[in-house]
């Protein structure tokens, strides 16, 4: 099992309008393909401001690779990438894996969080 970590850092004052765009485009798009989001947060104090930080679960590298691409694939995605990609600043990836103790219970809360994430089959 492996998280990706993904940060976006946004221009000063588009935020507001990625968060909105993001949501209404790239979130199902996201649900439906890459599958296992473990969160997503908006940095409030410390630096850099105007940054998300987001976390996708995938069973393995191959995983990951495998739904990435399905990602890219889809007609929609491009779409969204040219409306949103503008407005960030700055992008950082990293891909981790849970200490052996934490994989149960990550495992856990992936299954707590699939009963209450809408349907990404728009």
């Amino acid at each position: 099992m492996i998280v990706e970590e993904r940060m976006y850092t946004m221009h000063v004052g588009k935020l507001p309008e990625f968060l909105e765009t993001y949501e209404r485009e790239a979130l199902p798009l996201l649900r439906r393909h890459l599958g296992n989001q473990l969160g997503f947060f908006i940095n409030e104090i410390g630096t850099p401001l105007n940054t998300i930080v987001h976390f996708w679960v995938y069973e393995s590298h191959e995983d990951r690779e495998r739904r990435h691409k399905a990602l890219a694939a889809d007609p929609a995605w491009p779409a969204y990438r040219a409306k949103n990609q503008p407005r960030m600043l700055h992008q950082e990836n990293r891909v981790m894996r849970p200490a052996p103790f934490f994989e149960p219970i990550l495992r856990e809360m992936l299954k707590a969080a699939k009963a209450v994430t809408p349907s990404s089959s728009k």
